[in-house]
């Protein structure tokens, strides 16, 4: 195209205005959307509230199969030896151990303990902890005081759970049983958080082909309304497009009125009123009247001046030599009048372009309206309109050293009573044609036009 003076930002791309079908596509990709993110939401919920019900019922079976194991097990199993050392103790911990262990051969129990108030660890299934003594929580405390049972998911930090970690999460429950001679201890037992996990599964399983299912239902049933709607965008984007032709063409209608009542009236009569002002300088200056030709010659040359303006507001107004001398001068005309406003314009086209009357007009309206868009806005220098025809399609790019802008949020956003880009693309779009716009602040605009130039209705 042209050679760049200056480093860019990168371009981006888009379509100048959307084509209904893809207006279209984000409504049903929002309803799509819209569904799975609800089922995926009452999916979540139900997982989150099937662990929580779960662990709630885990706990409860904790505490019931802790407060069975310390009253039927465990209490008639202790010794008053149990607290003390040597063979005896020895002795009360393997007798402890004969009833206990097969409880422990199940899945669900993984660890038993057994405290003394002062936090000593005067049993286990794990030999390593016995004789150790440890700070007992405030909980623990409680529970020595009480044959309630306390159960509650916890997460092994404690140094005397050391020996339990590598297995995740687990239950823990425990409760106060009694030596022979009355004294207290805390019987705490470690059960597998596994349960927790299968439970939660098979509750999200129960209610989760009805909460699903519902959903898709309801779903279902929104189709044909969704169906509805999308069939009264579609009426209502053609609607649009119907009423945004008529107004061009009344427009082009309008104008071509205008230019041809200036054009035959007014500058018909500014061109007589120079050719008599001409004639009567001369006439003047014959007799000898200087002063007089000096002043029917400046009034002659400010009403020559207005037959220029005027000629050139036609060509914003309508090309009237489109028809009769072609595009490449109907385009001339144009960069004239954008040369005018201190424009250095480059016109690159075929001498007999293979184009239609109604691809002909479709080229020149999108490089006035670009040009016009150029002249009031870009704050270019430069611009280049080029013309290139291949066998199946003609392209035309326009493209200048502006500044640039952001068309996604121009199009989102338009100025008030300003919807030029998305006019331009309805315009191309009637007549068969694609209209592209890459453009961003700071590095110029570039429009293409394709023009397909077989198969489609001529």
């Amino acid at each position: 195209m042209r050679p760049s003076r200056r480093a860019k930002p990168s371009r981006r791309t888009t379509p100048a205005a959307t084509d209904a079908p893809l207006r279209r596509r984000p409504i049903l990709l929002g309803a799509v959307a819209v569904a799975v993110l609800i089922v995926v939401a009452v999916a979540l919920a139900g997982i989150v509230a099937a662990r929580h019900l779960a662990e709630a019922e885990a706990i409860a079976d904790a505490s019931s199969t802790t407060n069975l194991l310390a009253e039927s097990v465990v209490q008639p199993a202790l010794s008053d030896d149990l607290t003390g050392t040597g063979q005896a103790a020895a002795r009360a911990r393997d007798e402890l151990d004969t009833v206990v262990e097969k409880y422990l051969a199940t899945d669900s129990i993984v660890r038993v303990k057994v405290w003394t108030a002062d936090g000593r660890i005067v049993y286990s299934d794990e030999s390593r902890l016995v004789g150790e003594t440890f700070t007992l929580a405030e909980d623990d405390q409680e529970g020595l005081e009480s044959k309630i049972v306390r159960a509650d998911v916890t997460d092994l930090d404690e140094p005397e759970n050391r020996y339990e970690r590598g297995r995740g999460k687990l239950l823990e429950a425990y409760r106060q049983v009694a030596l022979p001679d009355g004294t207290p201890l805390l019987f705490e037992v470690y059960f597998s958080y596994d349960r927790v996990l299968a439970r939660s599964g098979q509750l999200w399983f129960g209610f989760a082909g009805i909460t699903v299912g519902s959903i898709l239902l309801l779903t279902l049933l929104l189709l044909p309304l969704v169906a509805w709607l999308l069939a009264r965008l579609r009426k209502a984007e053609v609607q649009r497009t119907a009423l945004l032709e008529r107004a061009l063409d009344a427009s082009s209608a309008e104008r071509r009125r205008i230019a041809g009542a200036l054009h035959d009236g007014v500058v018909q009569d500014l061109a007589g009123t120079a050719l008599g002002l001409a004639g009567t300088s001369r006439r003047a200056a014959a007799t000898g009247d200087t002063a007089q030709s000096e002043t029917l010659d400046l009034a002659a040359a400010t009403v020559r001046n207005s037959i220029s303006s005027l000629r050139t507001l036609l060509v914003d107004i309508y090309p009237p030599n489109l028809a009769t001398a072609g595009l490449g001068a109907a385009l001339g005309d144009l960069a004239a009048t954008a040369r005018g406003r201190g424009l250095t314009v480059t016109i690159d086209i075929p001498d007999q372009p293979s184009l239609t009357e109604d691809d002909q007009r479709l080229v020149f309206r999108i490089t006035h309206e670009c040009l016009s868009n150029v002249i009031a806005h870009a704050e270019a220098t430069t611009v280049r309109i080029r013309l290139l025809q291949h066998a199946d399609e003609a392209t035309l790019e326009i493209s200048d050293d502006g500044r640039g802008f952001d068309a996604e949020h121009i199009l989102r956003h338009p100025a008030d009573g300003h919807f030029g880009l998305r006019v331009l693309a309805d315009v191309a779009a009637a007549a068969g044609a694609g209209l592209r716009l890459s453009t961003s602040p700071g590095a110029g605009t570039r429009w293409i036009l394709r023009i397909p130039l077989q198969g489609r209705d001529r």
